[in-house]
């Protein structure tokens, strides 16, 4: 059975963000290498992998010869740093700005989570009153979490740099403390 991931913010062949995230990094070479290490560690081949945004920072012969080495079938939402990933659209199954996700899941009362892709938080989103939930990046785990509300930040920097499997990020949402407001 093909798996569903979420993830963002790696940041690929950016040096810089070694220093800015704190990341226990001493080179880009030794980050992006432990960054492909964890994905694949988690993502076979055909499992999906749903990348919220900053996925590389790098000259795009540099970021196509990660790809080549990642597991999974990738789809990119664009972050404010693709200029690289965009001009690669073959290694992704489509790059999107915003996508709303239907995951099919036995344990629901409808049978379905849906779920709000974007890389930036929202405060509101479509359907939240409903329980959708919303994933994001950005933020490098720098966005206090709200309890009351059904969204995190997915990015590396916030989950050990390891992308979260759908049942992860399910968990996660059972421990929060929203109510539906009607």
């Amino acid at each position: 059975m093909n798996r569903i991931f979420f993830t963002s913010d790696h940041h690929f062949g950016h040096a810089n963000i070694i220093k800015f995230c704190n990341r226990p990094f001493e080179t880009v070479e030794e980050m992006n290498q432990a960054l492909i290490e964890r994905w694949n560690e988690k993502v076979r081949k055909n499992d999906h992998v749903y990348h919220i945004g900053d996925f590389g920072i790098t000259y795009k012969e540099k970021l196509e010869a990660i790809l080549q080495r990642l597991n999974g079938k990738k789809y990119l939402i664009a972050g404010n740093h693709e200029g690289a990933a965009k001009q690669l659209p073959n290694y992704f199954e489509w790059i999107k700005d915003y996508y709303e996700l239907k995951v099919k899941d036995p344990d629901l009362k409808n049978g379905v989570q849906r779920i709000i892709l974007f890389h930036y938080a929202m405060r509101v989103w479509r359907s939240d009153f409903r329980g959708t939930w919303q994933l994001y990046g950005h933020s490098h785990g720098n966005l206090p979490d709200k309890e009351d509300r059904l969204a995190i930040d997915v990015g590396v920097d916030c989950h050990d740099f390891y992308p979260l499997s759908y049942a992860e990020v399910k968990a996660i949402m059972a421990r929060k403390n929203w109510e539906p407001p009607f």
